[in-house]
């Protein structure tokens, strides 16, 4: 199946992310994935543009890989892919593209090889169920495998296994420029820079620039800034203005 690659401009590469599982919604347990996820892709040049986190409900996970996989140029998807009733990724992904879903004869045999005769028994096959055309994405840790079918990849949820199926994958996945970024710290409150710094902004539309305020225990209120650009002369030009910016407000105050 071709692979579906949105974008307005070809050195962007974007993804979005669905985290599925009643347990995250419900608080039993706590994402440790969409930080991770996040700076990985940062850092080889994807940029995570959304993410979404819905309950084991076939609705629910169709119409978010839907919307998401026609928006980004790739979606990964965490969670459901284990060998209980509720672990419906996989039926989910194959309705969604529209393609039939069997016990994949090469996820089987892993199976085999790590459980073989009786352990291998029918619940610990559903994770042997793969959507038809996918590709497995192997699993060093627990060997029962993810997949990758379009532009959608398929994960673990479990912290781990998710980082070593993301490992396997990455080096197939088209990535882009690489954002690239600077932390300026400001020694003012966000108040007091929140004029200018829109003003510094407005002038350079194509760079993104946020402020965060944070407390420091010498100084007090205080806030960071942040420059992001994939172009390093514009972001070294906006460095320049902040720091400047800054200058001039401390001077004030």
């Amino acid at each position: 199946m071709p692979i579906s690659l949105p974008s307005a401009d070809a050195d962007i590469v974007t993804a979005g992310l669905l985290i599925i599982g009643d347990e995250i919604l419900s608080g039993r347990t706590k994402d440790q994935n969409i930080g991770y996820i996040a700076q990985y892709l940062t850092e080889i040049g994807i940029e995570l543009k959304e993410v979404r986190v819905v309950a084991d409900e076939e609705a629910a996970i169709v119409s978010a890989l839907d919307a998401l996989r026609h928006r980004y140029g790739y979606v990964l998807t965490t969670g459901g892919i284990g060998p209980t009733h509720d672990d419906i990724t996989a039926e989910c992904v194959a309705k969604a593209l529209g393609v039939p879903i069997d016990h994949d004869p090469r996820a089987v045999a892993l199976l085999r090889q790590r459980f073989g005769g009786a352990d291998l028994n029918e619940a610990r096959l559903r994770m042997a169920r793969i959507p038809l055309g996918a590709d497995l994405i192997l699993n060093r840790i627990s060997t029962a495998p993810g997949f990758r079918i379009g532009n959608v990849i398929v994960m673990a949820g479990v912290p781990a296994i998710m980082q070593a199926m993301l490992d396997e994958v990455a080096p197939t996945l088209r990535t882009g420029a690489k954002m690239l970024s600077v932390t300026v710290r400001a020694d003012a409150r966000e108040g007091d820079i929140g004029g200018p710094l829109g003003d510094v902004a407005k002038a350079y539309p194509g760079v993104s620039i946020g402020s965060y305020p944070f407390f420091d225990e010498r100084s007090g209120p205080n806030t960071n800034i942040v420059v992001r650009s994939r172009d390093p002369k514009q972001l070294a030009a906006v460095q320049s203005d902040v720091e400047a910016m800054l200058a001039r407000v401390k001077a004030t105050l």
